[in-house]
């Protein structure tokens, strides 16, 4: 990439702030003082400011507590978005969800900018598992937990996979695992066999449980290890 570019991104600061600091004659490019803002930055150059080594993260993957009220897009022209939460601490970063909740669910959101890592995450073929905890307007029965694992028929004739079913703690509650995304799936998954949901939170996506220290609107970044667990991989 251009130099301007990799300083912007490395510092960070924007592009007018970057050609500054070439003028100012603080950045070496292997090993040398380098002005020229169009310079060229290949894979494996030194570049150093007042010094120091710099590095460029290529992408970042954010686990975020989405809270209710927040829509899973990267710009709504009237609600927040989970980019908006995310966003100030990412500048000159192209984010998006991972996926998405509805509107009124809560819980695990990957925010990133990786296109081919959200293609893997969400790719049918690999059946990446989000679990989600469940609050309905009525007890979990048995007949559900079967129903759920046989693949449920929506009421317009769509025939899903199976999913996991298991009851809460409380008669209300329930956990459940899917391996596929449909518009409001578990709401209607739940609404063939005559029960409203009333909560549902997104609690892990693949092998990786939400932060629930994060609480709602909270965000950190995930390190390697916890993006393979999220695929499924090095497991």
């Amino acid at each position: 990439m251009r130099l301007d570019q990799y300083l912007a991104r490395a510092v960070p600061c924007s592009r007018a702030d970057a050609k500054k600091i070439l003028r100012a004659g603080r950045v070496q490019l292997g090993g040398t003082v380098c002005r020229d803002a169009g310079a060229f930055v290949a894979q494996g150059d030194a570049v150093a400011m007042d010094g120091v080594l710099l590095t460029v993260q290529e992408h970042v993957y954010i686990m975020l507590d989405k809270p209710a009220g927040v829509v899973s897009a990267s710009r709504d022209g009237r609600d927040v978005t989970v980019v908006d939460l995310v966003s100030r601490a990412y500048p000159r970063r192209s984010l998006f969800p991972a996926g998405r909740l509805d509107k009124d669910s809560t819980g695990f959101v990957l925010v990133t900018d990786d296109g081919i890592l959200a293609h893997r995450l969400l790719a049918p073929r690999r059946h990446v598992p989000k679990t989600y905890r469940v609050r309905l307007d009525c007890p979990v029965t048995a007949v559900m937990a079967a129903g759920f694992a046989a693949g449920v028929t929506l009421a317009d004739g769509q025939r899903l996979a199976p999913a996991l079913l298991r009851a809460g703690p409380a008669p209300c509650e329930a956990e459940v695992v899917l391996t596929q995304g449909v518009y409001h799936q578990i709401k209607r998954m739940f609404g063939t066999f005559g029960a409203g949901v009333a909560e549902l939170r997104r609690v892990a996506i693949g092998g990786l449980q939400l932060d629930e220290g994060l609480g709602p609107g909270g965000f950190r970044e995930l390190g390697p290890g916890e993006v393979a667990r999220m695929l499924g991989e090095g497991q």
